[in-house]
């Protein structure tokens, strides 16, 4: 590793390159305790070490010398040459080298007992007389030990660079001194990392897997889609610049510490080499059908090495699929076997078994080993991943797991596509109870990595590796690229695809309905009534009264009230009603009324049925004639009643909540992510005046405070079922919202829906009224002050999430699958789901409204059908109506959908694997949900849920369902209610004129001009205005 490609080799003493002493004392004490211990079987019985460091060069390579540089050192000294004895260590290097290392002979006598001597060379100087002067040193020692003969353990495998090491290695070799090769030593050594060498390796990783994903991926796409020809090499140093420089894959990192382990690899078209040496060629990217890409890329972080490959696949064969799969497979469980105590062989043999047992064939084709160590070097000597490795793996040991298939065949038209090659690695870290997959950020399931444009003739569908869907997969686990050909229309197909997932959905409920999955409730029940209200212990704790008067004590939430010369406790929650009235005779009375179990709107509860035979005061009545002490009672009995009520509430509600783990606040580890000046909804109760607060992103969870003590609130990532970020685009605020597994308090509300949000535009009242010009310059600046802000605070959240999406990539959050969505606002309809208007957005997982209270957040995965219904030619908007998977839950209906959005919803519903069906009435799901759950066999028997289906059902067979359209039940209702009436509307109109016509002929016409004129101007109600109205039947 050269010093000038890394900027990790002191260059000067006036340079800012600083030895850690603390660091190089524990390592270099853990190396002479390791060189001891396995002195005759892993260091060759060396009686001393010594290590050449060749020039410093562009090239990238992997040396024990280099390594040992930076792992003792922390930094590279080229062109040194160090001898490390039992008593003394020797160094050979330039002054400028020396004067550096003047600092480490305190440290070095501290630790290990040894003394530093230096041995500066001149520029001029060959370095022959300080040579000699070090091999006197071996051979005193060794007269000092006894030993006639020494042996001197060098690092056999690296061939001497420059003058130096050249003459170094002649003047070894003429020494007459015995040589033993000493690399399984500095293996072994190097083999297990300490906390601060696997932080590096974390960083390296982290870096790796980002670039993979947020940059690889979204390039490669975009040259798919724009169908561009980009050569391997172009997109190899487009990839290696983008990890020199981490920001532009939203990595912090300094760039002077970030190098690459080697030039990035991207291989297709036929032509693959699944070697670590391999390279990037001059030829384009092939990306047509059945074809694949490979693509490699490893980066350091001081000098730490990680790795990650990845395989993307392209309208891929069903062979392809099918080899793809089972090296998933092998990966993983090659993966899961880096377990600390378990032999390196087993990595291999693990994979091995899983290739055997699924795909034999294939066994042949897999690669001979499953991948290396990796650290300080990209391949660590010793620490090979193959059958014959029977070393031990320790907790902290690295791994670069890498597995692949290569030169298979499948038949297709394309040359370029019937040979392929498949790899995947990944870089682990095994630890006290497992391991660690640290490029886990850069994703290869198949959803993943495997993509379809449709686009040839030929069929290259990728074989369903899953379950048949059932809408648990996202909307857009892979964006299809280009559009299908038109042959077929876009309705014929989505018929077909609906007929498909009729089938999977009926099959799906049938298997669900046999195993008792319906009844899915949350089995709540219904809170125990609070135990016997206590006042007071005794007699002696009562208050002192200052006089016979009604006093509230608001301690002990008591009412003393004077009954017969005594003060009598009552606790506030047996009042159920307080009154004052004043009279004209300056007297005022107050009036209290207490609940009575047993009476209307109060039954017994326990309490009440253990003392049946209690007598109960119903009201009680006092008068006064200051008026104003009975207005102050009265005000402080409801404020102390109402207090005790919400009390009462907060505490049944908080008895129902799931208990939560506790926060673990950032420590020194990391500085939480912050997010300020946030309101959160729902609001915390109180009627002081709200404050914007601060939320935080913690180890194991979110904390939102304000300056208030009492204003905080924790939301744990494990409780986190659905996290949006929604910035403000056509809306007024910018938002982060959290869908809940189990509900939280929040102030003394309970809620599964947390949201903290911004105003991104301040209200204003323009004075004056009139209409200013679209060219006011004001307005203008107006306009762009508010665009500005509003990029400003959407740029804000967008950075919070980025770093939480980051920080949620990290292994211990691998079991939660927590990732902020962004709603589709192209997606989007209007539409009513509660009481009001509102706009209605699908995300990748649920359909959402985050404005408007209360809230929607549906999750696709538990929706088990969708119905449309009022669909038909002439109707301006539709309903629809969301059955879930429970079918104890109430259907969720969303009215009045403007009919313009019916083909973009069926569409939507279509991609996301929902089977749908169009009705063109309402129907009464309360009663057909019962019809299912009362008898499902039947419900199975005849066809489950195609009795939805237009095209395949008829009237007879819904009625032989028990199930019928809210229109049709209503018209029954209202013949049975005109049967009852007797008389129809018509017969009772024509009644009324008859009467009216016979009065008027009765009449004079005085009489008849007489009430014309007194009925003039005045509107008159028909003939048919005496008659009640009848009312509605819904």
């Amino acid at each position: 590793m050269a010093e000038n490609r890394n900027g990790n080799g002191p260059t000067g003493a006036g340079n800012a390159y600083a030895i850690n002493l603390e660091g190089f004392s524990r390592r270099l004490k853990a190396m002479y305790s390791h060189w001891c211990e396995h002195k005759s079987e892993l260091w060759g019985s060396s009686d001393a070490l010594a290590v050449a460091t060749p020039p410093a060069s562009e090239d990238l390579r992997y040396l024990k010398s280099s390594a040992l540089n930076i792992w003792l050192l922390g930094y590279e000294f080229p062109d040194t040459i160090m001898l490390f004895l039992d008593k003394q260590i020797h160094f050979l290097c330039s002054q400028k080298k020396a004067s550096l290392l003047e600092v480490v002979k305190r440290s070095a006598k501290e630790a290990a007992g040894v003394e530093v001597v230096m041995h500066m060379k001149a520029k001029s100087d060959d370095g022959t007389a300080q040579m000699d002067a070090m091999l006197c040193a071996i051979r005193a020692q060794s007269k000092l030990d006894g030993r006639d003969n020494p042996i001197v353990g060098y690092i056999a495998r690296e061939a001497p660079e420059g003058n130096l090491l050249e003459r170094w290695a002649v003047k070894l070799k003429n020494s007459n001194l015995q040589l033993g090769d000493v690399t399984n030593g500095f293996s072994d050594l190097f083999a297990v990392k300490d906390i601060n060498e696997l932080t590096n390796v974390k960083k390296a990783a982290y870096l790796t897997a980002s670039v993979m994903k947020n940059f690889v991926v979204p390039k490669l796409e975009k040259v798919i889609d724009e169908e561009k020809k980009v050569a391997h090499s172009s997109l190899m140093d487009d990839t290696e610049k983008s990890i020199l420089e981490p920001t532009k894959v939203r990595v912090k990192l300094k760039a002077e510490n970030v190098d690459i382990c080697y030039p990035p690899i991207f291989q297709s078209g036929g032509n693959f080499d699944l070697r670590p040496s391999a390279s990037s060629d001059d030829e384009h990217l092939y990306y047509d059908s059945a074809s694949v890409i490979i693509c490699a890329i490893g980066s350091r972080y001081n000098s730490y090495c990680s790795n990650v490959a990845r395989t993307y696949l392209i309208d891929s064969t069903p062979t392809q699929g099918n080899a793809y799969e089972v090296l998933l497979k092998a990966h993983e469980a090659a993966i899961g076997a880096l377990n600390p105590g378990n032999k390196v062989s087993t990595v291999y043999q693990t994979a091995l078994s899983v290739v055997e047992r699924d795909a034999p064939d294939l066994v042949t084709n897999l690669t001979k080993s499953a991948g290396t160590g990796i650290g300080l070097e990209f391949r660590e000597s010793g620490l090979a991943l193959n059958a014959k490795n029977d070393r031990v793996m320790k907790p902290g040991m690295v791994f670069n797991v890498a597995l692949g298939f290569q030169n298979l065949q499948t038949p297709t038209k394309n040359l370029k596509s019937q040979n392929f090659s498949l790899l995947l690695a990944d870089t682990v870290i095994v630890t006290e109870k497992g391991h660690d997959v640290v490029t886990m950020l850069s994703s290869k399931t198949v959803k993943d990595v495997a993509y379809s444009f449709n686009d040839d003739d030929e069929e290259v569908v990728l074989p369903k590796v899953k379950a048949a869907s059932n809408g648990t997969e996202n909307l857009f686990s892979k964006a299809t690229l280009r559009s299908d050909n038109q042959e077929i229309s876009k309705e014929e197909l989505r018929r077909q695809h609906q007929a498909e997932l009729a089938r999977q959905k009926n099959e799906e409920t049938a298997r669900r309905l046999a195993g008792g999955g319906s009844a899915t409730g949350d089995n709540r029940t219904v809170a125990k009534t609070s135990s016997e209200l206590i006042l007071y212990r005794n007699v002696n704790d009562l208050p002192t009264p200052r006089e016979m008067m009604i006093q509230v004590d608001q301690k002990n939430e008591a009412i003393l009230l004077p009954i017969y010369g005594s003060m009598v406790p009552f606790h506030v929650a047996t009042v159920k009603t307080v009154s004052s009235q004043q009279e004209t005779n300056r007297n005022c009375y107050i009036r209290i009324i207490f609940n009575v179990p047993g009476t209307p709107f109060n039954p017994h509860d326990a309490n009440s049925l253990k003392h049946q035979g209690a007598t109960y005061l119903k009201e009680v009545s006092f008068r006064s004639k200051d008026s104003r002490h009975i207005s102050e009672v009265v005000q402080l009995i409801k404020t102390l009643r109402r207090n005790v009520v919400a009390k009462e509430s907060e505490r049944a509600e908080r008895a129902t909540l799931v208990t939560q783990e506790k926060l673990v606040l950032a420590g020194n580890k990391f500085k939480p992510i912050r997010l300020a000046d946030l309101w959160i909804r729902p609001i915390f109760g109180g009627r002081a005046r709200k404050l914007t607060g601060t939320l935080e992103a913690h180890t194991n969870g979110f904390r939102y405070s304000t300056s208030r003590q009492d204003e905080r609130i924790d939301v744990m990532y494990a409780n986190i079922k659905h996290a949006f970020f929604q910035p403000a685009e056509k809306e007024m605020i910018t938002l982060l919202h959290f869908h809940l597994h189990n509900h939280i308090m929040v102030g003394n509300k309970k809620t599964k829906d947390v949201q903290f949000y911004v105003e991104v535009m301040d209200v204003v009242q323009t004075l004056g009224g009139g209409k200013r010009s679209a060219y006011d310059p004001d307005e203008i600046e107006e306009e762009q002050r508010e665009r500005d802000r509003k990029n400003k605070i959407n740029m804000g959240f967008q950075n919070f999430v980025n770093r939480v999406n980051d920080l949620w990539g990290q292994p211990q959050f691998r079991g939660l699958d927590l990732e902020f969505d962004q709603p589709l606002r192209e997606l989007g309809f209007h539409g009513v789901p509660f009481k009001a208007s509102a706009f209605i957005v699908p995300a990748s997982s649920c359909l959402v409204e985050l404005i408007e209270t209360p809230f929607l957040v549906v999750t696709l995965s538990e929706i088990e059908i969708v119905n449309l219904e009022r669909v038909g030619l002439g109707q301006k908007n539709f309903d629809m109506a969301i059955v879930f998977k429970d079918f104890k839950r109430d259907v969720l209906r969303i009215d009045s959908i403007p009919s313009t959005s019916l083909d973009g919803i069926k569409e939507w519903l279509d991609t996301t694997d929902l089977k749908y069906y169009e009705s063109r009435v309402n129907m009464i799901w309360r009663s057909i949900l019962k019809v299912i759950t009362d008898d499902p066999q039947r419900f199975v028997d005849e066809g489950g849920w195609e009795f939805l289906n237009l095209e395949a059902s008829d009237s007879d067979s819904d009625k032989h369902r028990g199930v019928r359209p809210r229109d049709e039940e209503s018209e029954e209702s209202e013949e049975e209610l005109e049967e009852e009436k007797g008389k129809t509307w018509e017969e009772l109109e024509r009644e009324a004129s008859n009467a009216d016509r016979e009065r008027d002929e009765s009449d004079s016409e005085d009489e008849r001009r007489r009430r014309k004129t007194k009925a003039f101007g005045k509107s008159r109600g028909g003939p048919s205005s005496a008659v009640p109205k009848r009312a509605k039947m819904r």
